[in-house]
């Protein structure tokens, strides 16, 4: 539900299946339990996993239950290959595929077989979208625009070429994110759970193709599955926060968090062959120079599906 014509506020609606369990505000005791076992796999001075790969295509079973297992833990796992510089969409559709990821969102920016090119875009509709630049990207969770039966779950994003200078990623794993959140305020995560808390207002392409205007929750629980995930960004153009107060402030101590230095914020520079794999947690690009010889491309597949847990 979007705010009211007139700026008042709504009535909150919380998000379905946030009833019980370590994401109800109203459960202190499973949160505090979840809290512990978050953070007893998780210290905060372990950094990102990084695990060695022979080759993305064709993992072996110890090379999975490493991804698989970092991904369990913090949300993410980089991993370094020996294919630098090797140009192959198979390696994020078949590393994607053997982590249980299996339902690509084929957005209308990405080829046909649902893989984006991410690179500096010269002409087209592309160069409108900030992804396609040099410039930065403000802390946003992919596919924030989606409605919930396309909600990004999952997202494999691998190097081919970097760029001759700049192009760092930020990453926040988002169960860190609300852990913080609802550590200084359980109204905070509360107000994130609405599901009138963010509008994406439509867009209308050149075309004539309208994206509808999409509502919902910061902080999402899937109801069969009782997992996290979130849908965000940091832009101040092109969205809608609902006007009530509790939400206003939820927003701003989430803006204040993803600003502030924190040993829970990752920074790297992915290097051609190495890669991310995630439960689409947070993540943010500093802007970047290309070496015209050899421009900077990642690969991206986005899929409506978490990474598969270890067995």
């Amino acid at each position: 539900m979007p705010p009211a014509s007139d700026g008042t506020a709504t009535a909150t609606v919380v998000t379905p299946g946030v009833r019980g369990g370590p994401f109800d505000p109203d459960d202190p005791g499973a949160y505090r339990s979840w809290r512990a076992r978050k953070l007893a796999r998780y210290p905060a001075a372990a950094g990102v996993p990084i695990v060695a790969l022979g080759d993305p295509r064709a993992l072996t079973g110890a090379e999975r239950r490493a991804l698989q297992d970092a991904v369990d833990r913090t949300g993410m796992a980089v991993y370094a290959s020996p294919l630098a510089g090797v140009a192959d969409k198979d390696i994020p559709r078949l590393l994607g595929a053997q982590l249980g990821l299996q339902r690509l969102d084929r957005n209308w920016l990405a080829d046909d077989d649902g893989i984006s090119q991410v690179k500096v875009a010269a002409e087209g509709s592309r160069t409108d979208f900030i992804p396609y630049t040099n410039r930065p990207i403000r802390w946003h969770t992919d596919g924030y625009y989606n409605p919930p039966e396309r909600a990004i779950l999952g997202m494999v994003l691998h190097c081919v070429a970097n760029a001759a200078d700049g192009g760092q990623t930020g990453l926040l794993d988002h169960e860190i994110a609300y852990l913080l959140l609802r550590d200084e305020s359980p109204e905070l995560v509360r107000a994130l759970l609405r599901t009138d808390a963010m509008t994406i207002p439509e867009r209308v392409d050149d075309d004539g193709t309208a994206r509808p205007a999409e509502t919902g929750p910061v902080f999402r629980v899937d109801p069969a599955t009782g997992t996290l995930s979130m849908r965000y960004t940091a832009r101040t153009r092109s969205i809608v926060w609902h006007p009530d107060p509790d939400v206003t402030a939820a927003a701003a101590a989430l803006a204040r968090l993803l600003a502030s230095p924190s040993p829970w914020i990752h920074r790297l520079t992915l290097q051609p062959g190495m890669g991310l794999v995630c439960n689409n947690v947070l993540h943010e690009r500093s802007g970047f120079v290309d070496d015209p010889s050899r421009p900077r491309l990642l690969y991206r597949a986005r899929y409506y599906d978490r990474v598969a847990t270890a067995h």
